[in-house]
């Protein structure tokens, strides 16, 4: 038997408690010890467990319960080869109890012997006829080491001893998302539907793979049901307000998901959601109340500023959006997306040094995307700072080697500073790469365009 604080016929805990505050040691049978230690082990008070194991063991020195619960607080803590020691002693005494066999695997498992730990698994199965937990740790194991094939026989196994499993239909499925199986999915969650057709999680999963498949009708449909068989069944209200926008049906969206925060607490990812259906329908002043109401709900979420940044850049507002990117940078500084808004706004207003800070921000937190050096190259020439530039570009050909763009960039500043040999070098390379980016050095360059040299090497090259 169970029992929590909040039972009215948990007098063996109660009396167990109160033992250790007076010291004064009371007999407890062997069941009552195993079931104060799984409600320790429940709880999570690992010490008042062991303390029970003990005192247990001193009244019941045979038990072979106790010691399996002693085996288990060795493994969490994990000293295994006293579990072991003490697991080997257990099988000789009792060699065909699979608890015994359960806690070996345990061992093994921990041990990334996940092979070995499936194999006394399936030794274990013999001895017992509740084998639905065993299919699950079987399942496991096979997860560990990435079978997801059996892991799938293993937990569909445990489906067909309990159709109420949800736990072994998650993995089922999850099985079938990591093998790209979503046609397989589709047909296994119908047959599995067959028999239990008021299963709203089975409703949910199917209409995700649909979704997966861009079959929002069907996705829509199997939502639908999952509503009709728990009509406070949140997620299925999430995912069917998902379906409804890329169907453009923003008015329904929105209600799918305010139906969700009158279920239970408000969510970013909901809020947010209507906040995009209401931009949208041309509600601009209701879009950006539930973007405020999405960073106010959770001001870790990026896609909350990013939302509010990109509005106010739509608007043209840049001062109001650049207001909200510090707030954003202030509460996460390493946030690449945000530097690389920061930037493109302050280029909008031409605040070139803030606009050049930030690229290179991005680029110092591991962004190294094309674009970034290129923004931040162009930003140092208009800034007048050609040797940063070269410097720029020259980092940017380690990761991007023989990209015209930067090497018509590079022959220019050279050009530009007088260094001719190495203007000339990166041109010819330029032209080698791809001719068409030629005009790069009329319009970054044109003082080095209309020189002599630059002209004859276009001339004679193109």
């Amino acid at each position: 038997m169970e029992f929590s604080h909040s039972d009215n016929n948990n007098l063996p805990l109660s009396k167990f408690e109160s033992m250790l505050k007076t010291n004064h040691v009371l007999f407890f049978d062997s069941e009552e010890f195993e079931n104060i230690i799984h409600y320790y082990l429940n709880q999570g008070k690992i010490a008042l467990a062991k303390k029970a194991i003990k005192l247990g063991l001193d009244q019941h020195t045979t038990s072979i319960n106790l010691k399996l619960f002693k085996v288990e607080v060795y493994v969490f803590e994990d000293k295994l080869v006293e579990a072991d020691t003490l697991l080997n002693e257990l099988y000789s005494l009792d060699p065909m109890n699979e608890e015994i066999y359960i806690q070996k695997a345990n061992i093994l498992s921990k041990k990334d012997e996940h092979q070995q730990a499936i194999d006394v698994l399936k030794k274990a199965l013999r001895l017992t006829d509740d084998v639905i937990d065993l299919y699950s740790l079987i399942g496991m194991e096979y997860l560990f080491l990435d079978q997801y094939e059996n892991a799938k026989i293993y937990f569909m196994k445990c489906l067909e001893e309990d159709l109420d499993d949800y736990s072994a239909l998650y993995n089922v499925i999850y099985c079938f998302e990591f093998l790209s199986q979503n046609e397989e999915a589709i047909s296994y969650l119908n047959v599995f539907l067959d028999k239990n057709p008021y299963c709203e999680v089975a409703w949910h999963q199917l209409g995700k793979q649909y979704f997966t498949l861009k079959k929002h009708e069907k996705a829509l449909a199997a939502f639908d049901f999952a509503v009709i068989s728990d009509d406070t069944f949140v997620g299925a209200y999430l995912e069917r307000g998902k379906v409804l926008e890329e169907l453009k049906r923003y008015d329904d969206a929105i209600e799918n998901y305010s139906i969700s925060l009158k279920l239970d607490e408000p969510t970013s990812f909901a809020l947010l959601r209507i906040g995009h259906c209401h931009e949208k329908l041309k509600n601009d002043d209701l879009a950006v109340q539930y973007y405020y109401k999405t960073v106010h709900e959770d001001p870790l979420l990026d896609k909350g500023w990013i939302a509010i940044t990109k509005y106010y850049n739509r608007k043209k507002n840049y001062s109001k959006a650049l207001y909200y990117i510090n707030k954003a940078l202030n509460i996460d500084p390493e946030n690449v997306i945000y530097w690389k808004l920061y930037s493109q706004i302050n280029q909008r207003l031409n605040f070139y040094e803030e606009a050049e800070r930030g690229f290179k921000k991005t680029l110092e937190l591991g962004n190294y995307e094309l674009n970034t050096w290129l923004s931040r190259g162009d930003l140092l020439i208009k800034l007048g700072e050609p040797q940063a530039a070269i410097y720029n570009f020259e980092q940017a050909l380690e990761f991007y080697p023989e990209n015209a763009e930067l090497e018509y960039r590079l022959a220019g500043l050279y050009f530009s500073i007088n260094e001719n040999a190495k203007g000339t070098f990166h041109l010819k390379n330029g032209i080698v790469s791809n001719e068409e980016y030629a005009f790069i050095i009329e319009e970054l360059f044109p003082e080095v365009s209309n020189r002599i040299l630059v002209k004859t090497l276009l001339k004679t090259n193109l």
